[in-house]
């Protein structure tokens, strides 16, 4: 034994010696840069149409001024080759303060060289971009930066963004430095240029705006910044509460949801132009009006065409939110404005009938986290299928600089606001005996680690839910509840036998809670204990006795303790039992990790469906049993909540909320009271439940 205890001593001291390790790790990890994209666009093959002559980029420099969105002390420099097909050799890239957004003349002084890798030089691999190293160069938000690079010789195949509505300058010869570009040929194309990043503070973030030639900004003002994502950003900057936000620009003129057309379709470009954005929690989706236009452009199709290619479109929409919602970025849908008229399209009543389809799926609540009507707000009041001429740039599917206006000041600003912490209320049932107790511990023992961690961690009023069944057996339990009592945590009535509702007589169950009462009322004195924790969570298993029992409550003045967060901690008592009377320091070590991993999995996994459901974290309630494994683990699962952000409130505080109403106020009809029941109820898809590295029933068997 005294072997064995030995060894136990030696795994715990490996055990803090390696979380000390990480804990220095994660405080590293931490201290490094918080990279924020200020400024991007979307990179395509640029078409002969756009592209510079060959002998316009032998020994070429280009000037390009871009306007960042967010501002910082440090900056990086994104260059891209995206669509080349052999290596591109840029012999230097300069930064430095334009004199203005439409001259190529710099302000004297702030010429700044970049390098990669420490080199002044780069070769940029085919199909790759390329990051400069940090570089200190305080810029503002709402600046211009020029970005000045020079090539030795012309790549086969150029990689840009031709909607630039910029004027880029080009000449010949290395005039990185130069102050001023003498005669330089001018273009309204960006070439080899992908983001700029500035180290932000850690809360700030980017929105991506994802569209096509409307996002892109066709119609727009050259060198004037007033596309409707430069209005959005503008705007933001006048906020306090979202000044933090940069806002990037992906829009492609021509761009597609399904099939490629000027660039990358939005699925295919999804990952580089949205999840590789550094700092995106925020996605804008405005696609899909020439994906409608092209459908019929030469040709009429049938009835049932026009069904599959709304159901494809809608079906490209629901993909995008997937894999946005699985990086923790919200998506918000625009709907797609009128463009009857349109000389390029001719759209009929077929595409208008498409159009109000799809339209109407984005407006549908479950669908986006949040939908700005950009069709209502700038369609004919009297012909809706068709731009109003106020905000119609004149081919009656592009908006004019006053229309650009219109849609960036009606995103809503509230979506980029600071969230409000999200609350939790925690509550523990089985009091005051939860599952087999380990080797050399008691309840009373469990019962002050777990009290003592709530108080430490000034978590309000916790209730805690009686069985008074197991005091029949062991009378001294009732130390327990009295120690609850004196740290002046409230009692609630968990039934007292812990009889399951769908397995008996709605009759012999009420006789059961009305039997729990005597002890829970001598206890609580006079205090508020009328609140209920349903055993198994089981509510019954017919309307009739679900109605029936919500009578009974209504009667005798109780309300309902929901449960909306819970990550099965009860899983863990009995293997923690086996381990102890085992001596299996490992697994018991298995045991803790896992316990916080499902934890911490079951908080992603929560605050998703209620932002899914209502678009914000409504009041949490957690359900927790007063279990060993619960009391040796509670500081640390506290400490994780608090990580997470989390504010402790009380069980009458998470249920003011407006989601608990037919809990709090029995006599409305029964509805779900648990977020995977509004799911199903909505028929909203819910994300898969978080599965373990290791299942806590497998270990100590």
């Amino acid at each position: 034994m005294l072997v064995i205890a030995r060894e136990f001593r030696l795994n715990v001291k490996r055990f803090v010696l390696c979380v000390a390790i990480g804990v220095v790790a994660f405080h590293s990890l931490h201290a490094q840069s918080h990279w924020v994209g200020s400024w991007a666009a979307s990179q395509q093959s640029v078409e002969p149409r756009n592209s510079l002559a060959t002998d316009d980029l032998r020994d070429a420099t280009l000037r390009q001024v871009v306007q960042l969105t967010l501002g910082g002390s440090t900056l990086r420099v994104i260059i891209s080759n995206r669509f080349g097909t052999e290596p591109l050799h840029f012999t230097g890239v300069h930064i430095a303060r334009p004199e203005s957004a439409a001259s190529a003349k710099i302000v004297a002084g702030s010429d700044k060289a970049l390098t990669f890798s420490g080199a002044a030089d780069v070769i940029v691999p085919a199909g790759a971009d390329y990051v400069s190293d940090p570089i200190h160069f305080p810029v503002v938000p709402l600046s211009d930066l020029a970005i000045t690079l020079h090539i030795d010789a012309p790549p086969a195949q150029q990689t840009g963004h031709p909607g630039s509505r910029a004027t880029t300058y080009v000449v010949h010869g290395d005039q990185l430095s130069a102050a001023d570009l003498r005669d330089p040929k001018k273009v309204e194309h960006w070439y080899f240029i992908a983001g700029v990043d500035v180290d932000a503070t850690s809360y700030s973030a980017a929105v991506v705006t994802l569209g096509d030639s409307i996002t892109d900004g066709h119609g727009a003002t050259t060198n004037g910044n007033d596309r409707w994502p430069d209005v959005l950003a503008r705007r933001l900057q006048a906020q306090a509460d979202t000044k933090n936000v940069a806002v990037l620009n992906h829009g492609i003129g021509g761009n597609r949801l399904l099939l490629d057309s000027l660039g990358p379709n939005a699925l295919a470009r999804f990952d580089h132009d949205v999840l590789a954005q550094p700092g995106v929690r925020y996605l804008i989706v405005l696609e899909g009006v020439n994906d409608l236009g092209m459908f019929t452009k030469d040709a009429n199709m049938p009835p049932a065409e026009h069904q599959q290619e709304v159901h494809r479109i809608t079906g490209a929409y629901e993909q995008m939110m997937a894999r946005a919602h699985a990086h923790g970025i919200r998506v918000f849908g625009a709907t797609i404005m009128p463009f009857v008229g349109s000389a390029f399209y001719h759209p009929g009543p077929e595409t208008e009938a498409d159009r109000q389809a799809i339209n109407g799926w984005i407006r549908t609540p479950g669908h986006f986290d949040g939908v700005v009507d950009f069709d209502k707000l700038t369609r004919d009041p009297d012909h809706h299928d068709r731009l109003a001429a106020k905000y119609d740039s004149g081919d009656h599917l592009h908006p004019s600089p006053a229309g650009y206006a219109a849609m960036g000041e009606a995103v809503p600003l509230a979506w980029f606001m600071p969230t409000p912490a999200p609350q939790i209320a925690f509550t523990f049932d089985d009091l005051p005996a939860h599952g087999s107790l380990p080797v050399g511990t008691t309840r009373l023992e469990i019962a002050n680690k777990i009290i003592a961690a709530l108080r430490a961690a000034h978590v309000p009023d916790v209730y805690g839910f009686v069985n008074a069944v197991d005091l029949e057996k062991h009378p001294d339990d009732i130390e327990v509840l009295k120690a609850w009592r004196a740290a002046e945590f409230p009692l609630g009535n968990h039934g007292w036998s812990h009889m399951n509702l769908n397995q008996h007589m709605a009759q012999d169950w009420e006789a059961d809670v009305l039997r729990d009462e005597p002890t829970i009322e001598r206890l609580m004195k006079g205090a508020d204990w009328h609140w209920f924790r349903y055993p198994f969570l089981a509510e019954g298993d017919t309307p009739e006795k679900r109605v029936a029992v919500r009578k009974f409550f209504l009667q005798h003045g109780y309300r309902i303790a929901d449960v909306t967060m819970s990550f099965g901690d009860y899983r863990w008592t009995e293997p923690y039992a086996r381990c102890k009377a085992k001596w299996d320091a490992q697994a018991i070590e298995t045991l803790k990790q896992t316990y916080l991993e499902a934890a911490d999995k079951s908080i992603d996994y929560y605050r998703e469906l209620s932002q899914r459901l209502y678009g914000h974290d409504i009041p949490y309630v957690l359900l927790m049993h007063i279990g060993a494994l619960d009391a040796e683990m509670l500081p640390r699962l506290l400490d994780l909540y608090k990580s997470r952000g989390f504010e402790f409130v009380t069980l009458q505080q998470a249920e003011s909320d407006e989601f608990y109403r037919t809990s709090t106020d029995l006599s409305l009809p029964p509805a779900p009271d648990m977020l995977e029941g509004v799911a199903g109820e909505r028929h909203i898809p819910m994300s898969p439940q978080p599965q373990l590295s290791v299942e806590p029933e497998s270990i100590c068997k």
